[in-house]
């Protein structure tokens, strides 16, 4: 592995991402541009390996800071082509494997997919292939949250089907700022921000608490 891959990797200062962790990364980058000839993981326009490697990659691996340690599972909601899911498995191998990633995806070819991964990198992960919206009482520590639904639906959801959890991550896009100010009318948050590694017009949203405000 090049100087360079590396590089963009210590990028991310809080984590120390070990050579076998980086291979992996790369090993998944490899399975995401051939799976993508297959089905829509992610967008064409960013299949380049560097393009995945910043945009998507160190843009997930980037909450590892914020993932509650304490927790045996934590949850990726949504989890389409398994971005922040699969990123946060691999990295934890090194930090706490066994701890659990839970990975909710409802679409049968991702989640062939989140499989195959989660098998040739040998990831502690479970597939749920259901629909989130349906399901009841779950329990887990951290929540993820990236281009899934829309921020006040996910708090609603998680105010409803969620019996125990630990925290929300929320990855805040140009107009999360908007976002963030109107969900602010409808609900009180205890949260801290940070800001993107991997974009200025983004940051980083990590909710302790959440409460819905009586209209």
């Amino acid at each position: 592995m090049d100087n360079l891959i590396l590089n963009s990797y210590s990028k991310i200062s809080n984590l120390n991402v070990s050579r076998e962790t980086c291979n992996e990364l790369e090993s998944l980058i490899s399975m995401i541009q051939q799976k993508n000839q297959e089905i829509n993981i992610i967008s064409k326009k960013t299949i380049e390996k560097e393009v995945i490697r910043e945009r998507h990659i160190i843009d997930s691996a980037q909450i590892i800071d914020y993932v509650d340690l304490n927790s045996n599972t934590t949850s990726d909601l949504g989890s389409g082509g398994g971005m922040p899911g699969l990123i946060v498995a691999i990295v934890m191998k090194k930090i706490r494997n066994n701890m659990r990633v839970n990975l909710y995806e409802k679409s049968y070819h991702k989640c062939v997919f989140l499989r195959e991964v989660s098998k040739k990198l040998d990831l502690n992960t479970q597939i749920i292939q259901k629909d989130i919206f349906f399901l009841n009482d779950i329990e887990t520590g951290t929540i993820m949250s990236r281009a899934f639904k829309p921020m006040p639906v996910i708090l609603e959801l998680v105010n409803k089907n969620f019996k125990k959890y630990k925290n929300i991550i929320f990855f805040m896009g140009s107009s999360g700022r908007k976002v963030l100010n109107e969900t602010l009318q409808e609900w009180d948050l205890d949260y801290e921000e940070k800001k993107s590694l991997t974009s200025n017009d983004s940051f980083i949203l990590n909710i302790k608490k959440i409460k819905k405000k009586v209209s």
